[in-house]
């Protein structure tokens, strides 16, 4: 992406997925973002493996403060003072207590734009509930949508809860950066992750509408192709090339045995090959690899940017090493 938020700060407090690909958003457009860790350990996403953090946290700086610190506000202060936008994923009571919700310190900063990724609506009777994904998924009627052989609710598939909220976050801030731009006022944003996994039930999954333009068939090795003819055009041409301009009536249907039979008389890559330059939507169905390639950008150590931010910030190095020798940084 070019970097179009190049000037723009952005402070994250956030823990795990959601809020760190929303700032991972803004940093892949230009903006400098500060990843705020505890000293001890850090983000807990650090400790998942898969490479998720690096995934989502390149390009980052990253600074060792401890929130719970008597001393925090004020560091937090200095940095805020250079700070165009502040997003946190603490449930409300936790955000007033560590002085760091939007009433607390847009007191002090009245231009700062803060963003907070909650679980739930902050006015519910959910508000404080901790939940993740999965709840937030089962909850919005999602879970239950995808029932196994066996009855039993299927397991979560993406993350689509946290992703959803994740770029709905991202839209907000640019939203209220331009606000700002008119107005010269900083505002409130409220993202409920709950209400995000309500957004994505609304929409039809694949199985909803599966037909014979529109499903996955098996290759006589076992493998599986997915086609998704559902212009006319690109059914016709499905139909043409596998030799069978007969099926034509049968794009809508949802019985098409002698299809499924035919797609069987030879292998997928026979048929990539078969398919190679017509105008049709197929593909293979591929694997998804568990292996990831290293990001051009690397996600920062814990703590790596501390004592530059932070000197930056007007903090001075006698007071850098007392609240180091304290572990508060």
């Amino acid at each position: 992406m070019t970097a179009r938020l190049t000037g723009i700060r952005v402070l994250d407090l956030t823990r795990l997925l959601p809020g760190a690909y929303a700032t991972r958003l803004l940093a892949d457009l230009g903006a400098e973002v500060i990843k705020i860790e505890d000293p001890s350990g850090g983000d807990t996403m650090r400790a998942l493996g898969s490479g998720y953090f690096d995934a989502v946290n390149r390009g980052k700086k990253s600074v060792a403060l401890n929130l719970k610190s008597p001393d925090a506000p004020r560091i937090l202060d200095a940095l805020l003072g250079t700070t165009d936008v502040i997003v946190d994923s603490f449930r409300p009571s936790t955000a007033s207590r560590l002085r760091v919700d939007a009433a607390t310190l847009r007191a002090r900063h009245p231009r700062l734009i803060c963003a907070s990724m909650i679980g739930f609506p902050r006015e519910g009777a959910r508000a404080e509930q901790p939940a993740h994904d999965i709840n937030y998924q089962s909850l919005a009627g999602l879970l239950a949508g995808r029932p196994s052989e066996s009855g039993r609710p299927a397991g979560p598939g993406p993350l689509v809860a946290d992703i959803g909220a994740a770029m709905q976050t991202a839209i907000a801030i640019l939203a209220a950066l331009i606000e700002r731009q008119r107005t010269g006022v900083g505002s409130a944003i409220d993202v409920p992750i709950s209400e995000a996994a309500r957004e994505w039930a609304m929409f039809p999954s694949t199985g909803d509408f599966e037909s014979a333009c529109y499903t996955l068939y098996e290759t006589l090795d076992g493998q599986w192709l997915a086609l998704g003819a559902l212009e006319e055009k690109f059914w016709r041409a499905f139909c043409d090339r596998i030799g069978h301009s007969d099926f034509l009536p049968l794009q809508h249907a949802r019985q098409f045995d002698q299809i499924r039979a035919v797609m069987r008389t030879k292998t997928r890559d026979e048929w990539l090959a078969c398919f190679d330059g017509v105008d049709t939507c197929l593909t293979p169905v591929l694997k998804r690899s568990t292996e990831r390639e290293a990001p051009a950008e690397q996600s920062p150590a814990l703590g790596v940017d501390t004592d530059a931010v932070l000197a930056a910030a007007g903090v001075d190095a006698e007071t850098r090493a007392r609240l180091r020798k304290h572990g508060v940084i």
